[in-house]
Order: C-alpha cells, then structure tokens, then sequence
C-alpha cells in the first residue's frame, strides 16, 4: 500500500520548486521553438519587400507594333508575366495571347455575354483589339488559330471558336476569355488572368 500512496505524496517544499520549475522551463523552451518555427514560415508567405505588386505586364516595343499591325486575322503575342512568391522569389515566365482586331459592333454582336449583366471588370475591346487567353475554358488546354479553317481549335477535346472567341462546337462551356489591355503611358500592357476551367462564368483563379 505504501507503494500504492506514493504517488499521492506532494514532496518536500524544495522538491515541488524543482518540479515546478522544471515544467515552466519545458513550456518557455516549447514557445521558443514554436516562435522560431513560426517566423520564416509566415515570412514566406509574405511578398518579398520592395515587390512591386502591379499586375500589368508590358509588351517590348516589337512585340505592340506586330500585332497592332494585324489586319485580317489573329495575331500570337508573346510576352513575360512577372510572377512572385514566398518559395521562389520573382521570374519572369514566358506567355503569349492572341489579338483579335474588331470593332465594338462586330463584337457585341457575336460575344453579348461580354457586354451583359456578368460582364468581366474591365473593357474587353482596347485599341480596336480584343486580347484572348490562350487557355482553353472547357480544362485548361492550350489551343491555336486554325487558318484553313478560319476558328480557334482546341486539340484536346476539339473544342470549336470563331475568329471573336464564340463557342460554336465541342464540350466548353463558354466563349474564349478576355484579357485586359491598356497604352499606358506610351506602352501596351497586358493583364495575364486564369480563370476557373469548364464553367459558363467567369469565375478569377488567378491575376498575374
């Protein structure tokens, strides 16, 4: 029974300081580690200082007087979107679009949807241009201007667009998507958007 009852024994008054100073130790020494753990995962999470948080990407002076050039059909635009996060830092990836010369009756004509109650926020006709992402909104893939047949194809899944982005055939939900663009200051820049995939709206993924 002895045995039994020991647990129950507070100790002499020096034991139970010893014990109580032990457990404090062990709960500031657990709160420090927790704090260095802490600190550089939030950092990482957090923009780099100095980041310059502009969406815009601007075209070098070649690539806007190519496709400012463009008379009767798509024209591919190829230019650097600055990206930057917490694990990498910033880069530059490589992104094209296609220019879509059009007036703004040609297409509230052929894409009302882009001029209607759920409209994208912002003018989807600039420079007498309309800009496409080359993502294709049914899942993602990458689909090209077809010449012979005057349409943006999809190879994936064979989806079909005219040369305004209308849906015309195939499993997409939804026209192609705009982008926004603007001559800024002398320079034409591009916002690079991603949108949710194989959904009728526009729904934002990703600026940038």
């Amino acid at each position: 029974m002895a045995h039994a009852e020991a647990y129950k024994d507070p100790g002499t008054p020096d034991e139970q300081s010893r014990r109580t100073f032990m457990a404090n130790a062990v709960i500031a020494l657990g709160g420090v580690i927790s704090l260095g753990i802490a600190i550089p995962v939030v950092a990482s999470l957090l923009p780099a200082a100095g980041t310059d948080t502009d969406q815009w990407s601007g075209l070098t002076p070649q690539q806007a007087e190519a496709f400012k050039k463009a008379t009767n059909q798509p024209v591919k635009v190829v230019f650097d979107v600055h990206d930057v996060n917490g694990y990498f830092g910033a880069i530059d990836v490589e992104q094209f679009v296609w220019a879509v010369k059009s007036t703004d009756e040609q297409l509230r004509s052929e894409r009302p949807e882009l001029f209607a109650t759920e409209k994208p926020p912002y003018p989807v006709l600039n420079m007498g241009f309309v800009i496409f992402s080359p993502i294709c909104p049914h899942l993602g893939c990458k689909y090209a201007w077809n010449q012979a047949q005057n349409k943006f194809i999809c190879p994936c899944h064979g989806s079909v667009y005219s040369e305004l982005g209308k849906h015309e055939a195939g499993p997409a939900l939804r026209g192609l998507d705009p982008l926004p663009m603007r001559n800024y200051q002398g320079k034409v820049q591009i916002t690079w958007i991603e949108y949710a995939q194989n959904s009728p709206q526009l729904i934002v993924q990703k600026v940038g």
